[in-house]
């Protein structure tokens, strides 16, 4: 597929997918007219960059990880610095603290909904 077409289907702009190329993120080949050709795996290989940076990684932490993603009950990282390893740590740590705070969110959101629309009390999940 071609660039536009995985912006479209990643909502990722043309300009953020060449820079994850540049990055070595993701990589493309070149068709005889010179556009860039993407496989189709690469949407959701985008969509898990997208996740990862969103998270707070560096680029550079996740183009260590990235081929690790395909399978992760196998990750095996014999190079890992002690600094991947702490960012890692502290990356997770950071995410749980967010998940933390989305869950008690949604319940609050969830309990006003009730009462608000006459159905008592909500119940939280």
């Amino acid at each position: 597929m071609r660039i536009g077409q995985l912006s479209e289907r990643t909502g990722t702009s043309r300009r953020l997918l060449r820079y994850y190329e540049e990055q070595q993120l993701i990589v493309s080949t070149r068709a005889a007219n010179g556009y860039r050709e993407y496989d189709e795996r690469l949407a959701d290989r985008v969509l898990q960059i997208r996740g990862l940076l969103d998270a707070g990684l560096p680029t550079r932490i996740i183009k260590q990880i990235l081929p690790c993603l395909d399978k992760p009950r196998t990750i095996h990282f014999p190079d890992a610095t002690p600094e991947m390893i702490a960012t890692l740590t502290e990356e997770r740590d950071r995410m749980t603290e967010r998940i933390d705070c989305l869950v008690r969110n949604r319940d609050a959101m969830d309990e006003y909904l009730a009462v608000v629309t006459g159905g008592g009390p909500a119940a939280t999940g």
